[in-house]
C-alpha cells in the first residue's frame, strides 16, 4: 500500500508538472492572449474584445490596498498621461470584488479599471492563480497585449516600485522591430517603379506616421 500511495502521488505530480508546463507556454509571448469578461469597481463588464487594435498592460496583482499593491497601483497612476500618450489602457486584476475595488480606487484616486475575477477564472487562464493556505489569490505578473490581441511580452518578475516605468517603451520598441523586420522587402527593386524605398526614409517615415499611429 505505502509503495501504492508513492506511486500515485508521483504521477499525480508529474501530471501538474505537465499542465503547469502546457500553461505556460499557452500564455507565452506571441500567443493569443485569453479573453476575460470581467466587471470593474463602478459595475461596467470589460472584455479583452473591447480592446481589440489598441495596446493593454493587464497587469495581476495579490490584493487591494496592501503595501506592495498600492505602491504598484500608484505607480501606475502616476505614469497614466504616458501609457495614454501611447495609446496603451491599463487593466488591474485581483481576486478582490467590485466594493473593495472601489474603495481601493477612491482612496488612491487610481484612474483605470480594476476588474473583479472573484472565481479566479481570468487568473487560471493566464496561469497566475495561486494559494496560501486556503487563500487564494494573483501572483504578481503583468501580460503586455498587442493590438491583435496577442502577448507581447510576460513579466513574471515584478518589482512594484519600477514595474510601470519597464512597460512604456514596449509598444513603441515593438513596432519599431517590426518595421525593421519589413525594411528588407521594402528595399527590394520594384520593376517599373525607379527601385525601392531607402531603408532608413521608410522606416522613419512609418513608425512616426503610419504603424505607430495604427499601431499604438
Amino acid at each position: 500500500m505505502p509503495r501504492f500511495i508513492i506511486t500515485l502521488t508521483a504521477a499525480c505530480l508529474m501530471v501538474a508538472a505537465l499542465a503547469t508546463a502546457a500553461l505556460a507556454e499557452s500564455v507565452a509571448a506571441g500567443k493569443a492572449a485569453p479573453n476575460f469578461d470581467l466587471t470593474d469597481q463602478n459595475g461596467r463588464t470589460h472584455s479583452l474584445n473591447d480592446y481589440r487594435d489598441q495596446w493593454v498592460v493587464l497587469y495581476f496583482y495579490p490584493k487591494d490596498d496592501t503595501p506592495g499593491c498600492t505602491t504598484e497601483a500608484c505607480e501606475f497612476r502616476d505614469d497614466i498621461f504616458e501609457f495614454r500618450r501611447m495609446g496603451c489602457q491599463v487593466l488591474g486584476v485581483s481576486l478582490d470584488d467590485e466594493a473593495s475595488h472601489k474603495a481601493f480606487a477612491e482612496k488612491h484616486g487610481l484612474p483605470f479599471p480594476l476588474l473583479a475575477d472573484t472565481e479566479g477564472v481570468a487568473s487560471d487562464a493566464y496561469g497566475v492563480k495561486t494559494r496560501h493556505g486556503d487563500t487564494y489569490y494573483a501572483s504578481r505578473q503583468t501580460f503586455l497585449i498587442d493590438p491583435q490581441g496577442n502577448i507581447a511580452k510576460h513579466y513574471e518578475k515584478v518589482d512594484p516600485d519600477t514595474h510601470s516605468k519597464q512597460i512604456p517603451g514596449r509598444p513603441e520598441e515593438v513596432a519599431r522591430r517590426l518595421i525593421d523586420s519589413l525594411a528588407p522587402i521594402i528595399h527590394e527593386p520594384h520593376e517599373g517603379r525607379g527601385g525601392g524605398v531607402p531603408r532608413q526614409g521608410f522606416s522613419g517615415l512609418c513608425l512616426d506616421r503610419d504603424v505607430r499611429h495604427r499601431a499604438l
